[in-house]
């Protein structure tokens, strides 16, 4: 079994953190370079109403697979480390293959459930005859979100240069698709078949990746074959992984539930101002989920071979880091006031400086965030993120309808940027203390102890 690259002493967590972040931000330079120009077509396309429309249809299987489908991300990853400590391809096999089964079977759930819901949805959501018509087939992109044990692989792999490759996949199918819809005669409907195309070949081109982690790490190891017998084998294995699903599942709750939550008070023409206003932003967001990707298999790495001052120091620099460069971009957007959404959108979309503001604000701290959420699971510690996010995304979202009641529009903006707020703070609170006394994390980091509290 070949020892995975990221397993080396001499690299310091941040050098390795910032290693992995340029291998991931190489493939999603190109694939936001392709998606600004789509995004530009479709939108002036469409116009503010029909574009809303496009994101309520996506938007809701997204919101529907999130909830429904099982991230075995940070298992994979985590218990993956263990075993290749251990040395024991054997272990790791029965562990991904386990993984792979139980996200697959939860993915075919969260297929039934959109698709039988649509008739009860979509008419509260303002969608047109022909987007309730594709809506039914277009469930089918819920596996875009089933994807989470290959990605784990290839972290386990050090191969974030494929995961990297992987952000442009489905740009580029976008892309392509909505030049041929542009071309031929664009419609709603067509615009549609595009996105449900890009997000089966999202799903099934992190799949295909995932093989070459596999042929990298396992050795002898055949694809089919034994996966019975992970829980007893590795004790704390089921419970850390239901809380890092659990928790990876309400974090995507609001951001999912928001535009929905939107159209549903405000109709299509709403949603798509504040669906285009978070594409601007996400300059912001993708690195902050490409930065968690990044950072936790290092994190985890420096747990296993229980280096905990270098988890400090790795999880504090990366957060610094992240916010001395996300802050310079927030005040750009700020300055760009009234003139970005149209400039990307067309006439339809007029104003937007107040609310590009507040969620760039939101995205500012959610960067920020990131590499402390890693650092916490990393030490084992996933029940502290989740009680984060049921605080924020749970707790707060009440106030969600209340202050779209109030202000409007810019009421979900104001909403964004407070949830982080907290959210932020909590999580820094918690690895302050969490970090500074690892004694029972480096317990849970051996085998059999993980996930101890």
């Amino acid at each position: 079994m070949t020892e995975p690259a990221h397993q080396s002493r001499s690299e310091s967590g941040l050098t390795r953190v910032l290693s992995n972040l340029a291998h991931l931000l190489g493939g999603k330079a190109a694939a936001g370079l392709m998606s600004l120009v789509y995004l530009v077509v479709v939108a002036r396309t469409l116009g503010a109403r029909d574009y809303g429309v496009l994101v309520l249809v996506n938007g809701y299987v997204l919101f529907v697979g999130s909830l429904i489908a099982f991230s075995g991300f940070h298992g994979v990853v985590r218990y993956g480390t263990l075993a290749l400590e251990a040395r024991d391809p054997a272990r790791l096999a029965r562990i991904v293959r386990f993984m792979a089964l139980v996200e697959l079977v939860f993915g075919l759930l969260a297929l039934v459930v959109t698709a039988a819901l649509v008739p009860f949805v979509g008419p509260r959501l303002g969608w047109s005859t022909d987007a309730m018509r594709i809506a039914v087939p277009y469930s089918l992109a819920v596996f875009a979100t089933v994807r989470a044990t290959p990605q784990g692989l290839l972290q386990l792999a050090n191969r974030f240069d494929l995961i990297g490759l992987h952000q442009a996949v489905s740009p580029t199918v976008r892309l392509i698709g909505t030049v041929i819809v542009w071309a031929t005669g664009p419609s709603l409907h067509a615009f549609l078949v595009v996105w449900l195309i890009s997000s089966l070949a999202e799903g099934a081109a992190m799949w295909g990746m995932g093989l070459v982690g596999w042929r990298r790490l396992m050795g002898g190891e055949r694809l089919p074959g034994p996966w019975r017998g992970v829980l007893r084998e590795d004790r704390g294995f089921g419970r850390f992984t239901l809380v890092a699903n659990l928790d990876i599942t309400l974090q995507e709750l609001a951001p999912n539930l928001a535009p929905l939550t939107i159209g549903w008070m405000l109709g299509p023409i709403a949603a798509g101002l504040f669906s285009l206003a978070m594409r601007a932003t996400n300059l912001l967001q993708q690195p902050a989920k490409l930065l968690s990707q990044a950072s936790y298999a290092v994190l985890a790495d420096q747990v296993a071979k229980r280096r905990f001052g270098q988890l400090r120091r790795t999880v504090w620099r990366s957060a610094a880091l992240a916010g001395s460069i996300a802050t310079p971009i927030v005040l750009a957007l700020w300055l760009a006031g009234d003139r970005l959404l149209p400039l990307i959108g067309g006439r339809t979309f007029r104003g937007g400086s107040t609310i590009v503001t507040l969620i760039a604000g939101a995205r500012l701290c959610g960067l920020i965030a990131s590499p402390i959420s890693s650092g916490l699971t990393a030490l084992g510690r996933p029940q502290r993120s989740m009680l984060v996010t049921l605080a924020t995304n749970l707790a707060l979202y009440p106030l969600l309808p209340v202050l779209i009641l109030w202000i409007g529009l810019h009421g979900a903006g104001l909403h964004a940027l407070l949830q982080n707020v907290v959210a932020t703070t909590m999580l820094i609170l918690f690895f302050a203390r969490d970090a500074r006394d690892p004694r029972p994390s480096s317990a849970a980091a051996a085998p059999g102890g993980l996930g101890s509290d």
